[in-house]
């Protein structure tokens, strides 16, 4: 066997596919490894690094799609002669893969978990909210306004939150912010940048990438069927716990009572903070909706995020932060000095919007809408792809996570799918390091596609996939 001897260290920051892709693509413009030369097969390479079989074949997808090797059937993969002038175009990784994803017209059907339903959006009702907005109030719009958010709109939060998620709050303990990113940072400011956090792994990504940027620590704790596994955030040194328990992003399970009891008690056993993201908290299928954790104990050591991006539009970028009072505090005293990064404007509108009713209106016909969406999709999975598949995390939101039981990897399936037409997102970048061991899982959104254009995708993903 051709010996490959890389160094691939998990703690790197990098996907260790890529790691390994990067090394082989090295040693074939080194002339270590010739063209035509035969590399070694995905199990025994695997069992030689002592690594997931799905990380060699990523891997080696990598290689393909970039040109350096080639896939004979019955054969296996070989090595592709390399010109001067590719190997000079090192920048241009990945070409395979960006030709076809650049190439939006070319998207059929996209299963993005970040859409959601615009047809029925009140665009009458907005627009005729937002002209009373301005001409009731013309130059009252000219100054920055309240660097939480306007009063009114905290206010009105305040009140849904409480009748709907148990959430006790004042609305001075709200603060506005042009999204989840936004508010992460300014929490991570409030909290200061010496505090270790655990996040769910895996877990949503944009959250980790935030802290990372601030120079804050980050650790992974697994989840389970339940939730974060609080015996593994005990034994780490996090003294904050970022959860989604009312719908755990990516796998969409639900934190049982046990366990939310079982959280907080970690967290005033350290005194430590939770962070509970209920990002798409106003969607559930199946049973009552459970509390959110903020309302179940003292909350002096609960933060909990919430937005409009589901509920309403994501171009909205209205999401709101409830502090617990000791935060508060710290906030008044010290980050006053950062100015609202929302429109006053779409504020005011969103308070008549939810004043006169017609968000809760919204929202039962957008439950009753995505519930019909839910079950055209599960209904499509059934009779198109069957036993070849599981559903996981149908209950709730907006999106579920397929596992599909294939030798292919999580990139093939992607790259296969999109052959078709079909855009399907992958769970790997939800983890860590970028790898989890067990069948290939990509994510499905439907929140934005229509009930035919649902059915026509997962037909063609039965197509694209080769499943019987």
């Amino acid at each position: 066997m051709l010996e490959l001897t890389p160094i691939l260290r998990k703690d790197s920051g990098k996907p260790l596919y890529i790691q390994l892709a990067d090394f082989i693509k090295q040693e074939i413009r080194k002339k270590h490894i010739l063209p035509n030369e035969k590399l070694p097969s995905k199990r025994k390479l695997a069992t030689h690094l002592q690594i997931s079989l799905n990380t060699v074949q990523a891997a080696y997808d990598q290689l393909c799609a970039e040109g350096y090797v080639e896939s004979i059937p019955r054969k296996g993969l070989y090595v592709l002669t390399i010109d001067e002038e590719f190997k000079n175009q090192q920048q241009t990784k990945a070409i395979h893969i960006v030709k076809k994803t650049n190439k939006q017209e070319e998207v059929k059907i996209d299963f993005n978990s970040g859409q959601v339903e615009s047809k029925y959006f009140p665009y009458n009702i907005w627009r005729k909210l937002s002209m009373q907005s301005i001409y009731e109030d013309q130059n009252f719009w000219f100054s920055n306004g309240d660097p939480q958010g306007e009063f009114n709109l905290r206010e009105q939060i305040s009140k849904h939150l409480y009748a709907t998620r148990g959430v006790n709050c004042h609305p001075d303990q709200i603060i506005i912010g042009a999204g989840t990113q936004v508010l992460m940072g300014l929490i991570g400011l409030l909290l200061g940048r010496d505090k270790v956090y655990g996040l769910e792994n895996p877990g949503y990504y944009r959250i980790r990438v935030v802290l990372q940027d601030m120079g804050i620590e980050t650790l992974p704790i697994p989840v389970d069927e339940n939730g974060m596994d609080v015996s593994q955030l005990s034994k780490s040194k996090a003294n904050v716990a970022y959860v989604t328990p009312s719908h755990q992003f990516p796998y969409g399970m639900i934190m049982p009572i046990t366990r939310r009891l079982e959280l907080i008690k970690w967290a005033e056993k350290n005194s430590a903070f939770i962070i509970e993201d209920d990002y798409d908290g106003e969607y559930r299928y199946k049973g009552k909706p459970i509390p959110a954790l903020q309302g179940l104990a003292n909350n002096s050591q609960i933060i909990y995020l919430g937005t409009f991006s589901k509920s309403l539009i994501p171009s909205l970028r209205i999401s709101y932060a409830v502090l617990p009072n000791t935060l508060y505090r710290t906030y008044q005293k010290q980050f006053t000095v950062y100015k609202q990064t929302v429109s006053r404007m779409h504020q005011d509108t969103l308070y008549r919007f939810i004043k006169d009713g017609h968000w809760n209106s919204h929202l039962n016909k957008m439950r009753t809408l995505y519930r019909k969406k839910r079950q055209v999709l599960l209904q499509a999975i059934h009779e198109h792809l069957g036993r070849n598949v599981e559903v996981i995390g149908e209950n709730a939101g907006l999106h579920i996570v397929l596992e599909v039981k294939s030798d292919w990897s999580e990139w093939r399936l992607i790259e296969k799918a999109l052959d078709f037409g079909v855009k399907v997102y992958p769970v790997s970048t939800y983890y860590f390091q970028n790898e989890y061991l067990g069948n290939p899982k990509v994510i499905l959104g439907y929140g934005g596609l229509t009930e035919p254009e649902i059915e026509t995708g997962i037909e063609l993903l039965k197509r694209a996939w080769e499943l019987e």
